[in-house]
């Protein structure tokens, strides 16, 4: 109690039996991170055993440098799979959706083959196939433009409820002399497709799926559960991108030089 940040010695005595350790660490303020990546972690486990480890997970938490960086940091290891789930659940907005959408858009069209290496796509970090995005009604500001230009670029179906609906943008506050402080709006946004209709209703999935407090109490995460066979079903009918067969791949060595004339 009260020592966040602070060096902190643990005893520790372990469970099976053996001699009593000591260690020292730096004990965190809050454990939402942690809660955060544990949760990212089931997720991604659950999209593995509902797809036979076919299709990939990536949730996007924001669209500033935090979820920009969440982005990353599984990208390749889940571009590789055959499909993608995009989770953009709880998407608190920002101003990376233009980067994230640059990324979703990108398609195989050759393949780097190194020497002793796995081939690798080009564009790198391209989706092999299908994409399928997730959202919830927590998705909101640059978490609805996303969502929407997903949807007006065809880059896959969306899963989940209507979002949040807040597209009209701040810049700064004003403080005022009791210490408090305002904000104006600044920045509102036309989508193709959509015009300015986002701000105060949201963008529509394409299928609706809401969890009950059922699921909820027993763990269950239907939205995610259907993202996962609808990516499955897409693979049926739009196979992954893969990789060029190699045995056949054509001989690039020097030719043999001609015989020299004999001593004459």
């Amino acid at each position: 109690m009260g020592a966040a940040g602070k060096p902190v010695e643990l005893t520790i005595v372990p469970s099976g039996g053996g001699g009593i350790r000591r260690a020292v660490v730096i004990t965190l303020a809050e454990e939402r991170r942690l809660r955060y990546q544990d949760w990212v972690t089931g997720r991604r486990q659950r999209v593995r055993e509902l797809s036979g480890g076919r299709i990939g997970y990536l949730h996007v938490p924001n669209m500033v440098s935090g979820g920009w960086a969440d982005f990353h940091r599984d990208l390749r290891a889940e571009m590789v799979r055959e499909a993608l789930v995009v989770d953009l659940r709880g998407n608190s907005g920002g101003h990376t959706s233009q980067l994230v959408v640059e990324k979703l858009a990108r398609r195989v069209v050759a393949w780097s083959v190194p020497r002793g290496l796995e081939p690798r796509t080009y564009p790198q970090d391209s989706p092999r196939g299908p994409v399928v995005a997730l959202v919830d009604e927590f998705a909101g500001s640059d978490g609805d433009i996303v969502t929407a230009v997903i949807k007006t670029l065809g880059l896959g179906p969306v899963v989940g409820t209507r979002t949040w609906g807040g597209v009209v943008g701040i810049d700064g506050y004003h403080g005022l002399v009791d210490g408090t402080g305002i904000t104006v709006p600044r920045y509102a946004i036309w989508l193709e497709g959509y015009g300015w209709a986002v701000e105060n209703h949201g963008v529509d999935p394409d299928v609706e799926v809401i969890p009950s407090p059922e699921d909820y109490a027993a763990g269950r995460d239907p939205q995610l559960e259907t993202a996962v066979r609808m990516a499955v079903e897409a693979l049926a009918a739009r196979p992954a991108a893969a990789a060029p067969a190699t045995a056949d791949r054509p001989s690039k060595r020097r030719p043999a030089l001609p015989a020299r004339p004999s001593a004459g």
